[in-house]
């Protein structure tokens, strides 16, 4: 599955209602663990609107982290996740959850689609994929 259709492929889930951002962003990189997807859903089901409805943190953000460190198995995590992080605030606008669902001039700074989109891309860029 090439990086554009893993993208493609968090959008889906996320506009199927039935994944949250961190959800969709942890099933479309599935294969980068060890982990099933129901295992993923279950470990990313508390991150959605801005961690634990705080709307802080980016549901998808937290997502790509988490894949981050199984892929890396803790081994220079913090580094990658902190690119990971700041390349999608420039790409997204914003890390904060609140931040991306403002409405300005009729839409959000980024859509929940986008976010997972920019997530999973933006991982795939700096992990190699």
């Amino acid at each position: 599955m090439t990086l554009n259709e893993r993208a493609e492929k968090a959008v889906e889930l996320k506009k199927s209602g039935m994944y949250n951002c961190a959800q969709s962003v942890t099933v479309a990189l599935a294969d980068q663990t060890n982990l099933s997807e129901e295992q993923l859903c279950q470990i990313s089901a508390g991150f959605c609107a801005g961690m634990g409805n705080m709307e802080a943190t980016c549901g998808a953000l937290i997502g790509a982290g988490m894949i981050t460190g199984l892929k890396t198995e803790g081994k220079g995590t913090l580094g990658i996740t902190r690119q990971i992080q700041e390349e999608f605030g420039r790409r997204c606008g914003s890390i904060k959850c609140k931040e991306l669902k403002t409405i300005t001039d009729g839409k959000p700074l980024c859509p929940c689609e986008e976010c997972v989109r920019n997530a999973v891309q933006i991982y795939g860029e700096v992990m190699g994929l």
